[in-house]
């Protein structure tokens, strides 16, 4: 849809440069009648450039704040006595699998989410998932129980803080820098996708 109105934004620009030559032609041969259409027609190209213009910046800007992006999907098979093995499967086709104990995996993540703006003009959420572990539902399970969690944390070209750091002009852009964790009911098989929305984690079941 975006793509659309991009290209008809342009279409009607061409158009309103091209009535803008033939109005001032029709003006410089005095000819009234076909100054007054070119000169509507015009009008009408700037409308309608400015309308598919606005569309499309305000789709982009939706589609940049309500972004979603995949950082794994997760299979998972319970084994018995609050035990399940969690297998990741990252956007780069690498996979690791994890055993761990309780009722739910927990999975957190190193979030930098930028300011709105920054989202419309193309710049997303970073992120660094950072640890797995097994969550009890009952307070004193987790107290008493078995306790389990992996690094999730893997080999970075650069770490992103550093790159924020590194360029002091990226700063008015930052809105927070904080960990973000999430947690869903591991009862049966299952598949979920982790994923980094422009406020933090969230896990998805697939069906």
């Amino acid at each position: 849809m975006n793509s659309t109105l991009i290209v008809l934004s342009i279409v009607f620009a061409v158009l309103t440069f091209v009535f803008l030559g033939i109005t001032f032609k029709a003006a410089r041969n005095r000819k009234l009648t076909g100054t007054a259409l070119s000169f509507v027609t015009l009008l009408l190209m700037v409308a309608l450039t400015l309308l598919c213009a606005t569309l499309s910046i305000s789709l982009q800007g939706y589609n940049a704040l309500t972004r979603e992006e995949l950082a794994a999907t997760i299979q998972i098979e319970p084994l018995g006595n609050k035990k399940f093995a969690a297998s990741f499967t990252f956007p780069d086709s690498s996979i690791a699998r994890y055993i761990l104990s309780g009722d739910e995996i927990y999975v957190d993540a190193r979030i930098l989410k930028w300011h709105p703006i920054a989202n419309i003009f193309g710049i997303h959420t970073l992120y660094q998932l950072d640890r797995v572990g097994g969550r009890y539902t009952k307070l004193f399970d987790e107290q008493t129980k078995e306790r389990t969690v992996f690094s999730l944390s893997r080999n970075q070209y650069f770490d992103m803080y550093d790159l924020r750091e590194s360029y002091e002009f990226l700063s008015p852009f930052v809105d927070a820098e904080y960990g973000s964790g999430t947690f869903v009911s591991v009862k049966r098989h299952s598949k979920l996708d982790v994923m980094v929305s422009t406020t933090g984690l969230l896990i998805r079941k697939v069906e």
